[in-house]
């Protein structure tokens, strides 16, 4: 017998951070999903919105996926006896076989590994959204500036002429 589909059942992610840089910056290939391990006043703080992205990366250090430069802010109402580094190296969990083809890819292409976005899964796990991605130059930037405004001028024509009463 089929279950049928309620809200339960779909995906639900609460997001806490995200790096909107990293479309401006990188030409995405490929995205994935990993596992972030964290301390309790860690996810305490992730859960209260202190993270950010802007400068972080993912490198393979022997056959392990670390989380390099991602900036988690201490939690403030923690013990005062802990001293957290926000900007600690933080170890990510994916499958050993994805780990070695990220690491082919990324010695042997040239290829960077971007965090996208951190989120909390429907059973409520840290999760960070991984992009394979490649580095844009000068002219690349700027044609994708260009195609925006474009873009943007187009839609401000039609909006004029076609107005919905």
């Amino acid at each position: 017998m089929a279950k049928s589909k309620t809200q339960s059942d779909e995906v639900v992610r609460k997001i806490v951070a995200t790096n909107r840089k990293a479309s401006m910056r990188y030409e995405i290939l490929e995205t994935m999903e990993a596992g972030i391990v964290l301390t309790g006043p860690e996810v305490k703080s992730l859960r209260a919105g202190g993270a950010s992205l802007q400068d972080g990366f993912a490198r393979v250090v022997g056959e392990q996926l670390f989380l390099w430069n991602t900036h988690i802010a201490p939690y403030n109402r923690g013990s005062l006896h802990v001293e957290q580094d926000p900007l600690r190296t933080r170890k990510l969990l994916m499958h050993h076989k994805e780990i070695l083809r990220l690491m082919g890819k990324t010695t042997v292409k040239g290829l960077t590994i971007v965090p996208l976005e951190i989120y909390f899964n429907k059973r409520n796990k840290a999760k960070i959204t991984l992009a394979l991605a490649k580095g844009k130059r000068g002219p690349d930037q700027r044609q994708d500036l260009k195609r925006k405004t474009i873009d943007r001028e187009l839609r401000k024509d039609f909006a004029g002429k076609f107005k919905v009463k």
